[in-house]
């Protein structure tokens, strides 16, 4: 079976969304910073959807220790994670607009880089970035919606993983306190639980559904 057109993956959306909706979700911009366990998972199920603009920001490349929660197979050892999820979501909708920076991001960078974006995913793993890139889009860009993470490790209950609202324009979706040192790590489950929460209220946003109930 050759690709489907276009016009036949844009009607199967709609079939599937409701039109109203699958129109909404494919004008939406998203960037997704850190293109890890978060970030990838993050941008698949925001691919399927339908989200018509990505943008992807990692500056690292697939290795062996990534492949336990991230969503990459041993073919993608050594490429470039940009490159590497690119090729992911053009396997899944060819279709949609994939802009990427094989960068590391820094608080002076924060203002080109997400100047066209309207949601902005944070999806980094390590304390210090995660501040770094909420407190300079609080600072450059307060009228942007961010939708962050805290608290995804280990194999604890799937049930203390929510989204909480913590200022007018910022979520947070996690358990709050599972760290790097949480007995079993950073686990495929509770990390792509997360990440879930992250893609879906990112879609509540792009469907002018801002509330977390």
């Amino acid at each position: 079976m050759g690709i489907p057109m276009k016009q036949e993956m844009d009607e199967v959306l709609a079939a599937r969304h409701g039109r109203a909706v699958q129109e909404k979700l494919a004008r939406g911009r998203v960037a997704i910073a850190g293109l890890g366990g978060l970030g990838s998972t993050i941008a698949i199920a925001l691919a399927r959807a339908g989200v018509g603009h990505l943008h992807l920001m990692d500056f690292d490349r697939v290795d062996l220790t990534n492949l336990n929660r991230q969503q990459y197979g041993i073919a993608d050892l050594g490429l470039l994670k940009t490159e590497a999820l690119r090729a992911h979501i053009q396997a899944i909708n060819p279709y949609l607009h994939i802009k990427s920076h094989s960068l590391r991001i820094t608080d002076e960078a924060i203002p080109e880089l997400f100047a066209e974006d309207e949601i902005i995913c944070e999806a980094f793993d390590r304390p210090e970035e995660k501040a770094m890139l909420v407190n300079g889009l609080f600072d450059y860009y307060p009228e942007k919606w961010l939708v962050g993470a805290s608290g995804m490790a280990g194999y604890g209950s799937s049930n203390a993983i929510v989204t909480r609202q913590v200022a007018s324009h910022y979520y947070l979706c996690g358990d709050g306190h599972t760290d790097l040192g949480t007995p079993g790590g950073l686990m495929a489950p509770r990390v792509g639980i997360c990440a879930a929460h992250q893609a879906n209220m990112v879609i509540r946003l792009l469907l002018d559904e801002p509330s977390v109930y």
